[in-house]
């Protein structure tokens, strides 16, 4: 799936990442989809309960040695 928009946020980390991704989605119109790449290693579960509690579809969560990427949904 290709996304509407990709940030990369490698080398920063919690709670940077929420944070630049949440103004990313704001950008964004309901059904968009965001690409996020991140190295900080709590990014994956802080990211499901970022999409838990704000109403974000986590399409996609995948860790490829140091590096995660997620796809969100904009709700």
């Amino acid at each position: 799936m290709t996304a509407d928009q990709t940030i990369d946020l490698s080398g920063l980390n919690c709670p940077l990442p929420i944070l630049r991704t949440k103004k990313a989605l704001a950008t964004l119109a309901s059904g968009q989809t965001l690409s996020v790449t991140c190295t900080d290693p709590a990014t994956p579960t802080d990211f499901a309960a970022f999409c838990r509690q704000t109403g974000h579809e986590l399409l996609e969560s995948t860790a490829v040695e140091a590096q995660f990427r997620f796809l969100i949904r904009k709700r």
